[in-house]
């Protein structure tokens, strides 16, 4: 009696279509995420139990150095383009005749955090990114109560983020002075803005609290 083979299947499993999916998911996180902007100074902010935690959202951070220099952030949600950023510093060169160029503006929205006084702006926005990070920014004046320039950032932010949610955070370093800080509530409340948040770093709860009993029900 004649034998019959059964035809071989081979085990060996296509991958391609896998890489494919693989580079399509990588792409979309990269196209997607967005990273935490460095920081031109280290700040250790001061422990706090606060069970809030903020959420993203438009933002002005405004950012007090150990050594009492002042600095600012703009972020935008939703703005990939840069749009809403662009938008917002060209409202402050109009606000400040600042002049500001199209090129200019391009270079304010890839800076992370901005600390000069508005005399210095344009030559700082004209340097690379990488000559951005490595200067010595002396930071936003704003000791003067008759030259407070953080005035006017508040007022561009108000502006520009219009009848949307704006968060205003104050993130200080344990070493920030208060009068410094004095300085930047009385900017915020000179644009008639009465509630901010204070950026701090979370601890635990005291043991028999509420809230620690809170965060620890479903540990």
């Amino acid at each position: 009696m004649p034998s019959v083979k059964l035809p071989r299947k081979s085990t060996d499993t296509d991958m391609t279509p896998f890489v494919d999916i693989a580079f399509l998911i990588l792409s979309f996180f990269i196209m997607a995420t967005k990273f935490k902007a460095p920081e031109p100074v280290k700040i250790t902010t001061p422990n706090s139990v606060s069970s809030d935690i903020l959420k993203e959202n438009n933002a002005l951070t405004i950012t007090i150095s150990p050594d009492n220099r002042v600095f600012v952030n703009v972020s935008a949600v939703n703005d990939q383009s840069g749009e809403k950023v662009g938008n917002f510093i060209r409202q402050l060169s109009a606000d400040r005749q600042l002049g500001l160029t199209d090129a200019q503006v391009e270079s304010f929205k890839k800076a992370t955090t901005i600390g000069v006084p508005f005399s210095q702006l344009k030559g700082f926005l004209d340097l690379s990114q990488s000559q951005q990070a490595a200067l010595q920014q002396p930071g936003i004046p704003v000791s003067d109560s008759l030259n407070n320039e953080l005035v006017w950032w508040v007022g561009a932010a108000k502006s520009t983020f219009s009848g949307s949610k704006l968060l205003f955070l104050i993130k200080g370093d344990n070493n920030s002075k208060y009068p410094t800080f004095e300085a930047v509530v009385d900017a915020l409340k000179r644009n008639e803005e009465f509630k901010y948040d204070l950026i701090t770093s979370r601890e635990e709860a005291p043991a028999g609290t509420e809230l620690y009993k809170e965060r620890n029900r479903n540990k």
